[in-house]
């Protein structure tokens, strides 16, 4: 299809994301970069009217053209992005414009694909797009998409998911990887990688990788804490028992577990094992490290601790989770005879 450009719709309404519009309209913008003829994508923000859309972060986009104008076109990909209202209690809620709603079930009618960014797949699930499918969303809103519409089957741990010709993203900076995602469907892994690299990433992660890792834990209230998690960081090699913690805090053992029971939901011990699995899974998707110095660098010191860790947290062993995960520039997956 060389001399060819894929038509984009992105969506604009008040109150949307800046994040959800911007962010994987740069992703296809980068990709023209990294291509040698006129093929890429041509990208359109597409609104209500053409006035200027004032959008959650306050800053104002103009829209290219209106919802109207591309409703007799051929699209190839309808991009929805979200938008919420938070209350007092910071309790936070996908917001559905039924006018939204409805165009965007008018414009989907067009489209090749859909795809909806973060909070976006509750306007989705509102125009029917979702029933019987199974999507993902921004996990602050994964209950209400559920509870909303139970023919969705909702899952909110991937960063995205494909059903079909229906994507749906997870929150905030997953709509990169739904966009590289999108990119390297259309034009292959090679140009995908060329783009991640172009933005910096640190690695394009695949659609099954979680949304929830150690740094979205709650943020503890103080700074004892926050010294404590940056310490456990710093010594994951070391034992770290709740006697060493106890001692690094200044606080009793018994006084230590309560701290961590309250601000984070954990025990000690618990938390330095997801701690710990979390430094693994990096290894795993981006080294060609051998379990044994995985497990050592990490504080689990052998194999064997090592995959009971990953099946309590992860459900998966450490060898299985990195044939799934792993950066494909990463080298060859370790031989059958590795498998634990």
């Amino acid at each position: 299809m060389s001399g060819i450009k894929r038509f984009i719709v992105v969506l604009l309404f008040d109150g949307v994301d800046l994040l959800d519009v911007t962010g994987p309209s740069e992703v296809f913008a980068l990709l023209q970069r990294e291509l040698d003829d006129a093929t890429g994508y041509d990208v359109v923000l597409a609104a209500e009217t053409m006035d200027p859309v004032t959008t959650a972060a306050g800053v104002r986009v103009l829209p290219d053209v209106t919802f109207r104008e591309v409703a007799g076109s051929s699209i190839d990909t309808l991009l929805v992005p979200g938008s919420v209202d938070v209350d007092d209690q910071r309790r936070v809620r996908a917001r559905t414009d039924p006018a939204v709603v409805g165009w965007v079930k008018t414009l989907a009618e067009r489209a090749r694909r859909v795809a909806s960014v973060c909070v976006g797949a509750h306007l989705l699930a509102a125009a029917g797009l979702l029933d019987g499918k199974r999507a993902t969303t921004h996990w602050s809103t994964a209950q209400q998409l559920a509870a909303e519409h139970p023919a969705v089957e909702v899952d909110a741990d991937p960063i995205f998911i494909r059903d079909g010709a229906v994507w749906t993203g997870a929150g905030i900076s997953a709509c990169l990887d739904l966009s590289l995602a999108l990119v390297a469907d259309d034009f292959g892994e090679a140009a995908a990688l060329r783009v991640a690299r172009q933005l910096v990433m640190y690695v394009k992660r695949p659609s099954g990788q979680s949304q929830f890792s150690v740094p979205l834990e709650p943020v503890s209230t103080t700074r004892r804490m926050d010294d404590l998690r940056h310490y456990i960081s710093r010594h994951l090699a070391e034992p770290l028992t709740v006697t060493d913690l106890a001692r690094q805090a200044h606080v009793s053992e018994r006084q230590l577990t309560r701290i961590f029971t309250t601000e984070l939901g954990m025990t000690p011990a618990a938390y330095v094992t997801s701690a710990r699995v979390e430094v693994a899974r990096n290894r795993l998707e981006s080294t060609d490290d051998a379990l044994e110095r995985i497990a050592s660098a990490c504080g689990f010191h052998t194999i064997d601790t090592l995959i009971r860790a990953f099946r309590r947290t992860l459900d998966t062993t450490p060898t299985e989770y990195r044939n799934r995960f792993r950066s494909s520039g990463g080298g060859a997956a370790p031989p059958p005879a590795l498998v634990r």
